[in-house]
């Protein structure tokens, strides 16, 4: 008992509703699925996750996120958030949250025109709040049950309030590429990549490599492994790489 005492104690608590399809993507690359494959109207999750370890080391890391999704036969509407929180003995470490919203438009069975808004707060990297505005052009490549591969490029606008004071407004290039792999009937792999570049000047990469797997009708696990890099991040946060693996257990009703 007393070694067990010793040890850190560790607590991983997820939940998630709806359905287990969407994976949690929206800060890496939003492109929702072809409204005209939807199988419903609407498609939502949520799910929550916490982390606590105590002894010779003190923290804890809570995180949080929902995704819904209004499909019609060639119109899609899909809203976000998510929120990530961690804290070493006592004093918070980083604080990231994130909203938005997207919509989606077939021109042709291939072809699509998008628009999407969003806000993020992640003053640990440099930003007290991240606005951006884009709209474009997207190919469905592939849209079949096993693979699905879809490209998406367009203008946008960004403005950034920077932690250390300060802020700027920029014109800004975005491009993003998603694929889905059914690998058998109950695992799926995702990969999600993004840019958004001011032409050189500053340019943000998103990516996420996640594998979900269904473990009965209502249990899917999902493992992701998420990577920012920023060719020129504030002052206040010099390092150009951020890295983030999560596992969580989702419930489908």
């Amino acid at each position: 008992m007393k070694a067990f005492n010793k040890l850190s104690a560790v607590l991983l608590l997820s939940a998630g509703a709806f359905c287990h399809q969407a994976l949690a993507d929206n800060a890496v690359f939003t492109s929702m699925d072809d409204p005209s494959t939807a199988k419903k109207p609407f498609e939502g999750s949520a799910a929550a996750g916490y982390l606590a370890q105590t002894g010779n080391t003190t923290s804890s890391s809570l995180t949080a996120q929902t995704n819904m999704t209004w499909y019609k036969s060639s119109m899609a509407y899909s809203l976000w958030g998510n929120a990530a929180n961690t804290s070493s003995n006592d004093e918070r470490s980083s604080e990231t949250y994130n909203i938005g919203g997207r919509s989606r438009y077939n021109v042709s069975n291939y072809d699509y025109l998008f628009g999407q808004a969003s806000w993020l707060s992640d003053r640990f990297n440099g930003y007290d709040s991240r606005d951006v505005l884009t709209a474009g052009y997207g190919r469905q490549l592939l849209n079949g049950p096993v693979h699905s591969l879809r490209a998406e490029f367009g203008p946008g606008v960004r403005y950034d309030d920077f932690h250390d004071g300060g802020h700027e407004t920029k014109a800004l290039g975005y491009g993003a590429v998603s694929y889905q792999w059914q690998l058998t009937d109950t695992t799926k792999f995702v990969q999600g990549v993004s840019v958004l570049s001011s032409f050189g000047e500053d340019t943000t990469l998103n990516s996420e490599t996640g594998l979900q797997v269904a473990i009965n009708d209502h249990f899917a696990l999902k493992l992701a492994y998420n990577v920012t890099w920023n060719n020129n991040p504030p002052e206040s946060a010099p390092d150009r790489t951020d890295t983030k693996t999560s596992i969580m257990l989702s419930y489908a009703m």
